[in-house]
């Protein structure tokens, strides 16, 4: 992204010393965005929380300050956690196969699938083989029956594919197996309610009038860019599904999760501070030091280029995360005790072309001198 000077309004609160995460999301906001929000969360505290632009693509409604959108995959990191969480109190062997926990799923030859398989994406179950529509991913017994009868792709554990869809009702129903709670109620009750983070998977009716909908990105409208090396997306995905109700509610804890920056930057903090931010612990620091386990490197045959993945995160160097469809994204930073989102409303389909996050994350950096 080429220096222009920045025109777009910028709400929210800024410390002084990374003022150039606020010129970063104003020259997006002047150039690709419609609205979008910026937080960066250091030592567990926010010193950036900052939004602007519109909620809506006739750009009549402000984004606020309580603005929240689906971040897609980047609800992924949320699933981990919990995951991650009950691994940590000694209710979840990650190392153990899934059919200890799900007997079901020993089916078609995976009584091998270890949980971390589900975590690296290596567990062979990228995609449903039986035709999916959309609403069927509203059947929660239905999809997990059929991720428990289908045979694993490859041999788990030796490969690895992005689990796009599929991740989240796998780990999903272990989290339901092992709490009794859909993961979303696990993630509301023992997640988002102790740290006050405005996130949910599975949004009630109740928040609807604050959500900005998500807007296709300018030249695909499917799901299907993302994918062309493991053939079309099983369902195929629209942009717009995200703006019915039916998605909204479902709770889909790969995809359907509903937030802004402020609110993914308050819960992945506790990652980026050893697994206790803001004076609530989830986790001690062991526990939170196994997202970055590495569990996978090389190729990913769904997305196709190298991949490094730890329990439940992508690793980058030194960082950890995970992005979602469509450009938002979510950085942790355990030495530096750094954590960096970006949530937006318009989604665009360059791939690595896309740099609106990346920007947010370079300009972080650059406050840290």
């Amino acid at each position: 992204m080429g220096y222009r000077p920045a025109v777009a309004e910028i709400q929210g609160v800024c410390d002084k010393r990374f003022g150039a995460v606020r010129d970063a999301l104003a020259a997006s906001l002047d150039a690709d965005d419609v609205g979008a929000s910026a937080a960066v969360y250091l030592d567990g505290e926010p010193v950036v929380d900052i939004w602007g632009g519109y909620a809506d693509e006739a750009r009549a409604t402000p984004w606020q300050r309580d603005t929240i959108t689906c971040v897609w995959s980047t609800t992924k990191t949320m699933s981990a956690l919990c995951t991650l969480m009950l691994a940590d109190r000694g209710d979840l062997d990650l190392a153990a196969p899934v059919a200890r926990y799900w007997p079901e799923f020993a089916a078609a030859g995976k009584e091998g699938v270890q949980v971390r398989h589900l975590l690296a994406h290596t567990a062979g179950l990228p995609g449903f083989d039986e035709p999916m529509t959309v609403d069927d991913l509203y059947d929660w017994p239905g999809a997990t029956a059929r991720l428990a009868a289908q045979a694993p792709r490859w041999a788990p554990g030796t490969a690895a594919g992005y689990h796009a869809v599929t991740q989240g009702f796998l780990l999903g129903e272990i989290v339901r197996r092992v709490t009794g709670r859909h993961l979303g109620a696990f993630f509301a009750d023992e997640v988002a309610g102790p740290l006050g983070a405005d996130f949910h998977i599975g949004l009630p009716a109740g928040h609807d009038d604050r959500v900005a909908a998500i807007i296709a990105p300018p030249s695909s409208g499917d799901a299907a860019a993302g994918y062309r090396n493991s053939g079309p997306p099983n369902p195929m995905l629209q942009p717009s599904d995200a703006n019915g109700a039916a998605w909204r509610r479902a709770g889909l804890p790969s995809a359907g999760g509903y937030g802004n920056a402020r609110s993914v930057g308050t819960v992945q903090s506790v990652l980026s501070c050893g697994g206790t931010a803001r004076g609530v612990r989830l986790l001690s620091a062991a526990g939170a030091a196994r997202a970055r386990e590495e569990q996978y490197r090389g190729e990913d045959r769904v997305l196709g280029g190298s991949m490094c993945y730890g329990l439940g995160y992508a690793i980058f160097g030194d960082q950890f995360g995970w992005g979602g469809w469509g450009g938002s994204l979510v950085m942790i930073d355990a030495e530096a005790r750094l954590t960096v989102s970006y949530v937006m409303n318009r989604m665009l389909d360059r791939g690595l072309g896309d740099d609106r996050a990346l920007e947010i994350v370079v300009a972080a950096y650059d406050g840290l001198g």
